[in-house]
Order: C-alpha cells, then structure tokens, then sequence
C-alpha cells in the first residue's frame, strides 16, 4: 500500500483543476512532511496567490526596462503620506525583543542544532542563499526543523559524536526561497508552484500549531522584494495562512531583508504593508550590492570597482544602513545589521586574530550606528558580536534612538563609489564564483573559500562584476581592458590553480561545469538575471 504522499505523486486527483504531482524522488521518510494535507494547503495557496506573484515578476522586467530608458529610482510619490505620516507597526513578541546575535545558515541536521545551541538570541534557518535547493535538501531541511520545533531532533556522527539541544535555544526564524523561483518538483494543474509559498507552506502547515504551544510563534525573513506590493503580497498570504488553519490574525511576524536597491527607497511603504506582522527591516548588505550592478547593468556609469573595495563606509551603502535603522524606529520596531564575512581560521592564529578584529570592527560600526542587532554565519563568532553589542547596547534594543539626523536623498543611495579594477579582483572573481558554483551544484549553499563564508549572494557579485566590466570593456588598474576572451583565459587559468591547489583532485565534473555555466553568464550578450536560475536546471 503506496504512502498518502506517493498516491499524490502517482496523479492523485481531486478534480482536473486540483491536481497535486510530486514529481521529486520520494522516500518513505518523505512521506509525512508530504502527505496529502500539507500538499493540498501548498495547492491553495498556488491557487490564490501564483497570479499576482506572477504578475509582480512581469513588474519587476517592466521596471528594469523603465531605468535601461534612463529613468532612474526615486521615492514614490503616491504612497508620500505612508513615509510623512506617523504610525507604527505591531507591537514586539517577547521572544524577538531581543536580536542582538542572529546567526544564519543552512538546513542540514547537525547545522540546526549548533546553530540553535550556539548562545544566538536567534537563528535564521536558511532555504534561500545559503542552501542549494536539490531537491533532497530542501525535504530534508523541512523535516530537520519539524523535529528541531518539536524538541525531538538529534544527530550522531559516523565517528560517534552526539548533537542534541540544549535546555536553552535560541528564537527560530525561517527564510524562504525569493518570489523569482519555482520548486518544479511540485506541480499544481501542471505548473510548477512558487519556491517561496512551497517553503513557507510545508513549513506553516506542520510547525504553527508547535510553535504557538511553545510560547513562540511561526517567524520569518522574507528575502529579495523589490516593491511594496511585494510585501502586500507575503501580508495577504500571511492572512489566508492563518485563516486557513485557525490561527489568530498577527500570529506571524517577519523581517524584510532590505537587499534590492529598488526596496531601499520603499522600505516604509513595506513596513506599512506588512504592519501587523512585521518584525522589522535588515540590511542584506551583499545581495544589495549586487542588485545595484544587476539593476543597472547597461549603464557604463555605474561601473563598481573590485568586490574588496565595496565595503559599508561607501557612501551609498552607508546612506542606505542609515536610512534603515531610521525608518525602523520610526516605526517602532528592530533595525537588524548585516553579516561579516569573516570564519575564524583555525590553523594561523596570527590570520585569526586578523579576522576577528574584522568582525569585531564591523559590529561596532553596526551597533554604534543604531542597529539593534547584528548576523553572524559561524557559532565561533557569536561570542564577539555579543560582547559588542552588550558593550554599547545596554537595553534589548536602541528603537528608541529615533536617528533624527538622517536624511537621505535619492542622490546619496545612488552615488557610485570610486575605486580601482584590478588584474587581481578579476582573478579573484573567477575563482571564487568558481568554487563556489561547484559547491553548490553539489549540494552545499555556504561554503568557506579563502577564509570568507561565500553563498549565492557573493557568488552574484563575482559574476555580475564581470558581465558588467566586459560590458563596458572597463579598464583594469594597468591598462588593459576586459574583454570576453580575457575572462575566458582567466577562468582557463583558475582551474589549473585550482586544481593545483588541490594537489590535481577534483571531481570529473562539477568544477568543469560550474566554469562552463559562469563563463557563459559572464561573457554573454545580455545579463543573466539570476545565478541560482540558470544552475537549478543542472540540479536533481
């Protein structure tokens, strides 16, 4: 007798308009997590939501169109009374009153329980940019954090080392994958449902209820918007959500990762659309500075320099942290700060403790600038945003700190550092993006490469710079210029170093694909819009 979740793979169809395939592998232990009830849930919300999601995503390409033609983003002029008016979102939960640390990561069992054991105030499970979505990831991760919600999850190594939790855990939050992609091992009536709705489906169908008894609640980081209706979109479904399953209006609260310049100049027309559920606003500071390249590609203008030289006291990047932390407070809710990319090196204490003081340095900036909370991407690292954060935060949080000095103009998010290209950030590109796409078609979303924790929103960087300085034939810091065929000899070039740097392993396929797919997006005629889109289709 077929489990619930394979009759539904198997066609199981309740009318023509209704049909539910699963069509990823299905094991038996997969069975629970889809069964029928929690796939028929997905299936409404595909039903009622998957045409305004796509409709925002035929927005999204309207509006890159609008600033290709020269126009240029600015603050909306008819949603002005939201940013002059005073009001302020739903009141804090007890159990996110105080971010101080949040740490992030991917899904995988063991993961979970470190990052929930690691002294974090919260821990941000990750589906998005740091988990490759193959398919027995994403299942598996949703099962991890059914068990971790539970109190149930544990995990032994093959040498024999137990994990389980502590007494004391820190706050979940989940992240979901972005409105831009599809989960195509589900269909409904044909189609592919929406990442973003199957990630948050399964995860609000089995764990709301578990949630609430233990005196928390179902909690989430939305990533990527780019528009306030695309936050009016995530409050609608928080709403048919909970309506759906019985659970009071305002249960769920979610923080917005502020990572796309365009969702820099509505950051308080998104809060005003998710006020009774909002949990406040972060700074997403990497995928941010790749969607200022993404957005405007086509423009020589908006040339970045080398990826190092990108760095948070840059004025459009800082002008964009302080308008954030403003616009929260205002609100009355949190400002949450970015992630260091900084692991500690446990081999060289002298390059350790170079590291560290990094971290130390950027969250002191972060805390003094009024965040009331900082990421960090290793348990290791915990300890020192700690005592920065406790150092100069004395309270839960500084929403009281209304940043009434900041005015930031259209002018300051748009302002283009100045900075060189050089022969070394173009090889340093490569090779990063490199290793890292090969990781990730191999399963693994958060890689340490060269002492720096990379994920899919670095890997855009790497691969935007380049598409834009080939583009724009940019000139390197010695004369030569960036061409097609220079990118290519490149990347010829790091895979010998890599490959020698690995005493000549390497797996037959995986690095020689993953150099294949970002050569072809570095050096094609018109800009990929989305690294993880374009691999996904060489995932199982």
């Amino acid at each position: 007798m077929p489990s619930e979740a394979a009759v539904l793979s198997l066609n199981h169809t309740c009318s023509p308009d209704s049909e539910v395939k699963v069509l990823g592998q299905m094991r038996e232990d997969y069975a629970d997590i889809l069964n029928l009830s929690a796939l028929q849930f997905v299936a409404e919300l595909h039903r009622e939501f998957e045409d305004r999601r796509s409709g925002l995503l035929g927005q999204r390409i309207t509006c890159q169109q609008h600033i290709d033609r020269g126009h240029l983003p600015d603050f909306l002029e008819g949603t002005r009374e939201v940013r002059e008016s005073d009001w302020a979102v739903a009141s804090i939960p007890d159990d996110l009153m105080d971010r101080r640390v949040e740490i992030t990561g991917p899904v995988d069992r063991k993961m979970i329980i470190n990052a929930l054991n690691s002294g974090a105030n919260v821990y941000m499970a990750d589906f998005e940019d740091s988990t490759s979505p193959q398919w027995s990831n994403i299942i598996e991760g949703q099962i991890n954090l059914r068990d971790a919600i539970s109190g149930t999850i544990d995990f032994t190594r093959t040498d024999g080392k137990h994990y389980q939790l502590n007494d004391k855990i820190a706050t979940l939050m989940m992240r979901p994958r972005g409105w831009h992609l599809d989960e195509r091992h589900i269909q409904v009536s044909g189609h592919p449902v929406s990442a973003s709705l199957f990630d948050f489906g399964i995860f609000f169908y089995h764990n709301a209820n578990t949630l609430i008894q233990r005196g928390s609640a179902p909690y989430f980081y939305l990533p990527k918007l780019e528009s306030h209706l695309e936050a009016r979109l995530w409050n609608d479904v928080f709403s048919f959500a909970q309506e759906y399953l019985g659970i009071p209006h305002g249960t769920i609260r979610a923080t917005v990762l502020i990572e796309n310049v365009l969702a820099a100049f509505e950051m308080d027309e998104i809060l005003w659309e998710l006020k009774e559920h909002s949990a406040g606003l972060n700074c997403g500071r990497w995928d941010y500075i790749f969607s200022f390249i993404k957005k405007f590609h086509n423009k020589p203008e908006y040339i970045l320099p080398d990826r190092g030289q990108v760095t948070m006291d840059r004025h459009f990047l800082k002008s964009y942290v302080n308008l954030l932390i403003s616009t929260c407070h205002r609100r009355g809710i949190h400002a949450i700060g970015g992630m260091a990319a900084q692991v500690p090196i446990k081999n060289d204490p002298e390059a350790n403790e170079a590291a560290l003081q990094k971290v130390r340095q950027d969250k002191v900036r972060e805390v003094k600038a009024g965040h009331d909370g900082t990421w960090v991407a290793h348990p290791g690292l915990v300890s020192i945003a700690r005592d920065v954060f406790d150092q100069h935060m004395t309270g839960q949080h500084q929403i009281h700190r209304r940043r009434e000095d900041v005015c930031v103009t259209a002018s300051d998010l748009l302002t283009v550092p100045d900075g060189t290209i050089t022969g070394a950030g173009l090889r340093h590109n490569v090779n990063v993006g490199v290793q890292y796409l090969e990781s990730w078609l191999d399963g693994a979303g958060c890689v340490p490469i060269y002492n720096l924790m990379e994920d899919a929103a670095t890997a855009e960087i790497c691969r935007s710079q380049l598409w834009q300085w080939v583009k724009h034939g940019a000139k390197l810091d010695d004369g030569h210029t960036v061409t097609a065929e220079l990118v290519r000899q490149v990347v010829r070039d790091e895979l010998e170093n890599i490959k020698a740097a690995r005493h000549g392993g390497m797996s037959p396929g995986g690095l020689p694909l993953a150099a294949r797919i970002l050569e072809r997006l570095m050096t094609a005629s018109h800009f990929g819009d989305w690294l993880t889109t374009t691999a996904y289709e060489y995932l199982d």
